[in-house]
C-alpha cells in the first residue's frame, strides 16, 4: 500500500463557532469516498489534531453528498474572539486536516501523484 494526504483525494469546508470547530472532507471523486470513510476515523482525526486537545471528536458519514463531517470541541482556545493565537482557526485547521495521509491503492496512488 501506498500513502497520499487528504488533499490528493477530497477538499474541506469549515466553519468555528465558540470552541467548537466543524470541518467537512468532500471526496473529489465519489469512488474515493468509501477509502475515506474506513480510514478517516474519529481516532484518526483526533490523533491528528492533538496538539489542540479536542475534548471530542463527532464524525457523521454523508454518503450521498461524498463527504464527512467532523465537530471537534475544546480546540479553538475559547473561540475566535478570546484566542491569543494568530489564525488558528477555520480554514487553517482544514487545511491541517487535508494534511493527514491514508493508506491507498497503487491504482489511486498513480493517478494522485
Amino acid at each position: 500500500m501506498n500513502e497520499a494526504c487528504l488533499y490528493d483525494l477530497a477538499h474541506a469546508r469549515t466553519g468555528d463557532k465558540g470552541n467548537r470547530i466543524n470541518i467537512s472532507l468532500i471526496a473529489y471523486r465519489a469512488e474515493d469516498y468509501a477509502l475515506l470513510a474506513e480510514q478517516v476515523t474519529c481516532e484518526r482525526v483526533a490523533g491528528h489534531f492533538s496538539h489542540r486537545n479536542p475534548a471530542s471528536v463527532q464524525r457523521y458519514l454523508l454518503p450521498n453528498l461524498g463527504a464527512i463531517n467532523f465537530v471537534l470541541d475544546e480546540v479553538l482556545d475559547g473561540g475566535v474572539n478570546d484566542s491569543l493565537n494568530l489564525d488558528a482557526h477555520g480554514k487553517s485547521l482544514s487545511f491541517h486536516l487535508l494534511e493527514l495521509k491514508i493508506r491507498v491503492p497503487a491504482a489511486v496512488a498513480a493517478r494522485v501523484s
